[in-house]
């Protein structure tokens, strides 16, 4: 009898999500846009439809075909905690639907943090692979322990020299493949107090993303499966599933490609987010199954993962 011995490590067992061509974000909730009233709510949907309405248009999926596009909307419970689901949401949907939109998939931002047992957040974290500067001599201290990522060449410190050694002048920050001029940016993924981490806004918009692009995996598994629309929304956030589907006829929430309609207020965290998602690595089987699917359907796929992430910005302050 012939017996042949593997890992079971050795097996594939990465899980394939559903896919739609577009994941279309409808924006964000915080505190002080629900404490203004519906009427806040509304002005912000009313400036979101049209140019969600172009983003549709521009979708494009192979000939003789329906693009596959959901809608989604963040709200967040990880910095402040505010109202209770049953208030917000009915409303929230409400204001939607008087502009004529319609909210596929609810998401709460503490969900990307941690939730149902998993921690989206370290996942990102696990994977971050820092970009050297030229010239780098590796004694600057990787992200995973400082807590900060950039884009480049941080300026050099006023520190001690070496006795009689000539001072160091200063130098500006120098960005990596800038193009002539930096835009070098230093972005703080979290901090701690009391033993207790934070993570950061533009980190945890970083992981929305992920999540959005079909990209993070936690041991193979899919991270945070969208839930069906309870009966009742409950009066605690803590009882809302993390992701749940509102629209029992939507596409897929995870989706090739990302486009995020968002007040300009957002732009400086979403340039984070840029930084973050450069230096970020996929698992290699993840990203070659997405490829793959794409070539499937005949879709073009960007390698660089910015290249899938696409924002418009209107004047909302």
């Amino acid at each position: 009898m012939d017996t042949t011995f593997r890992e079971v490590s050795s097996d594939p067992r990465t899980a394939a999500v559903p896919l739609s061509h577009l994941s279309l974000e409808l924006g964000h909730l915080y505190m002080d846009d629900f404490a203004a009233g519906p009427a806040r709510l509304r002005e912000q949907f009313e400036r979101v439809k049209p140019w969600a309405d172009a983003a549709r248009a521009a979708c494009t999926a192979p000939a003789g075909r329906r693009p596959r596009i959901s809608t989604c909307f963040l709200i967040d419970d990880y910095f402040t905690r505010f109202s209770t689901p049953a208030e917000v949401v009915p409303e929230l949907l409400a204001q939607a639907a008087e502009c004529g939109l319609v909210i596929d998939y609810l998401a709460r931002e503490s969900a990307c943090a941690e939730a149902d047992g998993r921690h989206p957040a370290r996942l990102v974290e696990g994977r971050l692979v820092q970009s050297p500067p030229p010239g780098s001599n590796g004694s600057r201290p990787p992200a995973t322990e400082t807590g900060w990522l950039s884009n480049g060449e941080r300026s050099p410190s006023d520190g001690l020299g070496e006795a009689m050694s000539a001072a160091a002048g200063w130098r500006p920050p120098r960005e990596n493949e800038a193009r002539r001029h930096s835009v070098f940016l230093d972005v703080e993924l979290w901090d701690e107090q009391g033993g207790r981490r934070t993570w950061s806004c533009p980190f945890l918009a970083a992981v929305w993303q992920l999540l959005r692009l079909g990209l993070l995996r936690d041991g193979g598994r899919e991270v945070l499966p969208p839930v069906p629309r309870p009966a009742a929304f409950p009066t605690s956030w803590d009882a809302l599933p993390p992701l749940v589907r509102l629209n029992p006829d939507a596409d897929p929430f995870a989706a090739y490609r990302t486009v995020s309609v968002l007040a300009s207020r957002f732009l400086p965290i979403e340039h984070a987010v840029k930084v973050v998602l450069d230096q970020w690595a996929p698992e290699e089987p993840v990203l070659r199954q997405l490829a793959e699917r794409a070539a499937g359907e005949g879709l073009p796929l960007p390698d660089d993962l910015t290249a899938r992430v696409g924002y418009v910005f209107h004047g909302q302050p």
